[in-house]
């Protein structure tokens, strides 16, 4: 149990919205067929913008919505999936365009999808044990320049985005906080989701085929994998919270896809209505996708303080992820 309180949040979409509809052209397909498959009707696709651009408007969003300013913040993260370039890390290039007028560190917490939840659930026992007061996290991904489009299945899901979040530690008085969390890697699936090239092992220098740094995903083996251990996860995570699955108000999942979020729920015994799905508007945005659907909701007030929220996804790893907070 951890004393944290989500203070703002901010998102930043690119200028250019793609419809399903003009993949089925671009792909050759029939008309309907990607936001049948993918339950997408519209992605935003960066063009021109950088990952540390977008989530430096991000950032500025959360800053506003927290009434910070940039020399509140003691720490800058980003949490995102996707890395701008190898070196430095994202956070640091993040930090450049927000031009700080003192010292301030940043790092990168990467575990893909669940950079978010990963970020937030590490960065809230420094914030609970007082290192930091307010800390930044940055999701911002750029998925679009990598997708394969000899994959239709994954290549259709894909949208980029960039959401950011301001915490610090709960007052006296307040009931925000983390009830519980819990992540596990099964690394039998970690060659299930792969971009093999552009590390030490596939480096341009010594090897160029163009597929290895393309987006590989085997979509039906992540599913059976996931299916086989999600339940023993959820038991644990909600045996931790004290909590039964009727006790949470709303599940904000990964938004992998329409049909992957629809089965999830059945099967982890969430009611739809408790379901926040945004996937609709903005496709599989990686880490920027638990935070997205968070903030929409937030805004839209479908969540309020005081409810409980489970975060809840999968990552390439192949990982689960779970946060249970009270917002």
């Amino acid at each position: 149990m951890r004393k944290i309180k989500i203070i703002g949040m901010g998102k930043y979409l690119p200028g250019k919205a793609v419809l399903s509809s003009e993949i089925d052209k671009r792909l050759g397909l029939s008309d309907g067929w990607t936001e049948k498959k993918s339950g997408v009707y519209k992605r935003y696709y960066a063009n021109g913008e950088t990952a540390s651009e977008m989530g430096a408007k991000a950032a500025q969003k959360a800053l506003e919505d927290a009434g910070l300013t940039l020399e509140g913040i003691d720490c800058i993260v980003s949490a995102s999936g996707t890395m701008e370039q190898p070196i430095p890390c994202t956070a640091s290039l993040i930090h450049e365009k927000l031009k700080p007028k003192r010292p301030i560190p940043a790092f990168d917490i990467n575990s893909t999808c669940l950079s978010f939840v990963t970020a937030l659930d590490t960065m809230s026992y420094l914030v609970d044990a007082g290192k930091y007061r307010h800390v930044l996290l940055v999701s911002s991904d750029i998925a679009s320049i990598g997708i394969n489009p000899m994959q239709k299945e994954s290549y259709v899901l894909f949208g980029d985005a960039a959401v950011a979040c301001v915490i610090r530690r709960s007052s006296d008085g307040e009931e925000s906080k983390i009830r519980a969390s819990l992540m596990y890697t099964h690394s039998e699936g970690a060659r299930f989701t792969e971009i093999r090239g552009g590390g030490t092992h596939l480096h341009p220098n010594d090897h160029f085929v163009k597929e290895d740094f393309l987006f590989d995903m085997d979509g039906k083996a992540i599913f059976r994998l996931s299916s086989k251990v999600i339940n023993g996860f959820m038991d644990e995570l909600l045996d931790q919270a004290s909590l039964s699955t009727e006790e949470i108000d709303w599940l904000v999942p990964h938004q992998a896809s329409g049909m992957a979020m629809r089965i999830l729920a059945g099967k982890i015994g969430f009611e739809s209505r408790k379901m926040v799905n945004v996937i609709k508007n903005y496709g599989n945005t990686i880490a920027a996708s638990i935070p997205l659907a968070l903030h929409d909701a937030i805004q839209n007030n479908q969540i309020r303080r005081g409810q409980k929220v489970l975060l809840l996804g999968t990552s390439a790893g192949l990982s689960l992820g779970g946060l249970i907070i009270e917002y």
